[in-house]
């Protein structure tokens, strides 16, 4: 079992920056992919990006990939998604999740843990 923990939302303006962090239980951390979704009100939940367990590898959407990065400390249990240049269209709840996979996956039925999410809202 994994548990998971995100911090760091809040409201910005347009052009601004935040960054999240994923606190995760356990002393396998390094062991699982981490994905960031983020779900606004009436769509679907989406997938921002992901890193692999050892963090060789990234992979984001496409809006976001020049503006937002993904990396984890394994030695702290913790994931993190800087934010720059916020639009309002990147106003959601964003959800880290965990799969016990060597490679990241898009598709948010793999992962089995998740967190309980951090509101970040845009404004313009």
């Amino acid at each position: 079992q994994v548990q998971l923990v995100e911090s760091g939302g809040g409201l910005v303006q347009a052009g601004g920056s935040l960054r999240l962090s994923c606190a995760a239980s356990g002393r396998t951390f390094s062991t699982y992919s981490m994905g960031w979704f983020r779900q606004a009100p009436g769509k679907e939940r989406e997938f921002v990006g992901g890193i692999t367990g050892n963090s060789r590898s990234t992979y984001y959407l496409a809006s976001v990939k020049d503006r937002f990065t993904i990396s984890r400390d394994n030695a702290k249990n913790t994931v993190y998604l800087q934010m720059n240049n916020l639009k309002p269209e990147d106003t959601a709840a964003y959800y880290c999740a965990a799969a016990r996979t060597t490679g990241v996956t898009r598709t948010p039925t793999m992962y089995p843990y998740w967190g309980q999410g951090t509101q970040v809202t845009v404004s313009s």
